[in-house]
């Protein structure tokens, strides 16, 4: 017997990561020394104190349980505390916050929960490209709002059509930015809650790289602004802040009748995630060494950064120097697609880099560079691209944040 596929699964997206990873295991099977800047995986271990507090909740009786269906109330009430302590915004533990495996599952499900077939969902291009898996898995229209570097990568409002904003239900944000490495202004949050409410377009912000900002600025949530919880909610993920992307622990807080509804979604997929684990976010959350260990990770990727930008400068390659996030987001040279250039440096250079156009159509002419290897590999890896003489003075800079 044959089983087809449904129509929903055939019409996905194409995972551009998956055809990435054949390229580059290609090449490695082949004798290649691959320097792979196109991952967005953390490198480094979970902290000491975490892995020790799962030890102890994975051997505790309580944890071998199911659990509650929308999570363990002391969990929720760490998760409210932490966004209190951190961003100086309350929430209702039980209909203000949402327990996740992972925050994709959250972002993916959204649409199922809150949107009917036709509905329009805002979507930002270039952007994480599972958004696009929600919008087809829950039948809803989507349309692309440009991320241009003239406007610093935040999507200019008032260039959206009067016409699709009124039509619009939701619409994606997500600062840092992934992959341009770009951050939002209070300006900017202040002028989206207020055409949120204008045109009553729910906000969805996906805050993945929260904790990780350089220049000693710390990334801004939209949920500490005035109005932000009544037009939206916010996700964050364990992944990136504390280096546990395989643990698949996050959040949603936020507007209650949005969380509710993920909460509903969840009862019937799922019953919330592995006790042993929201035990384990509660330690994360509340040890006294948790900025200690935030901060060591953030201080790793921006000597990465620095090394990479103050490398690829030397050699003609202007950049857009990230303000957040692990990623440095690169113009390719003049005469190349994005993927050209990738194939380009994978084969000549054995360099690994994710095209841009796999973010979006107005990803095309860039490549995002993954800081997650040591500074002398970054360098090398520059120095590899150098021989290939691509760059000259003449490249257009792009502007700085």
């Amino acid at each position: 017997m044959k089983f087809e596929k449904s129509e929903i699964l055939k019409n996905l997206p194409k995972q551009f990561f998956a055809n990435l990873v054949i390229k580059v295991n290609k090449k490695i099977a082949e004798g290649v020394d691959v320097i792979n800047l196109g991952q967005g995986n953390p490198d480094k271990q979970t902290p000491e104190y975490i892995v020790k507090s799962t030890q102890k909740w994975v051997a505790s009786p309580q944890s071998h349980k199911y659990s509650l269906f929308r999570g363990q109330p002391d969990f929720k009430q760490a998760i409210a505390d932490f966004y209190q302590e951190k961003y100086q915004t309350i929430f209702d533990p039980e209909k203000e916050v949402a327990v996740l495996g992972g925050s994709k599952t959250g972002l993916v499900e959204l649409p199922l929960a809150l949107m009917n077939p036709g509905d329009v969902f805002l979507l930002p291009d270039p952007g994480y490209p599972d958004y696009w898996s929600g919008a087809t898995l829950g039948q809803v229209t989507f349309e692309k709002v440009p991320l241009l570097k003239e406007n610093n990568f935040l999507p200019d409002l008032k260039s959206i059509p009067e016409e699709l904003a009124k039509k619009a239900k939701f619409f994606y944000i997500n600062y840092p930015n992934n992959p341009t490495g770009a951050t939002a202004t209070r300006e900017f949050y202040e002028e989206l809650v207020a055409w949120a409410k204008k045109y009553e377009v729910g906000i969805i912000s996906d805050f993945a790289y929260g904790a990780i900002g350089f220049d000693g600025e710390q990334p801004l949530s939209f949920m500490e602004i005035p109005g932000a919880k009544d037009v939206g909610i916010e996700f964050y993920t364990f992944s990136k802040t504390f280096n546990m992307a395989g643990w698949r622990v996050a959040f949603a807080v936020g507007n209650a009748d949005i969380i509710d509804a993920l909460n509903l979604i969840q009862d019937h997929l799922f019953v919330s995630i592995f006790p042993a684990l929201q035990y384990t976010g509660i330690d994360a959350l509340k040890a006294p060494e948790r900025d200690a260990e935030i901060s060591k990770i953030v201080d790793r990727y921006e000597t990465r950064r620095n090394a990479f930008i103050q490398a690829a400068e030397k050699i003609g390659w202007k950049a857009f120097v990230p303000k957040g996030t692990f990623y440095a987001w690169m113009e390719v040279p003049k005469g190349y697609s994005s993927e050209e250039f990738a194939d380009l440096l994978l084969n000549e250079a054995g360099v690994a880099v994710a095209p841009g156009n796999g973010f979006g159509e107005y990803g095309e002419g860039y490549v995002r560079i993954g800081l997650l290897i040591e500074p002398e590999r970054l360098e090398e890896a520059v120095d590899r691209i150098a021989k290939l003489n691509l760059f000259n003075d003449d490249l257009a800079e792009i502007p700085l944040l």
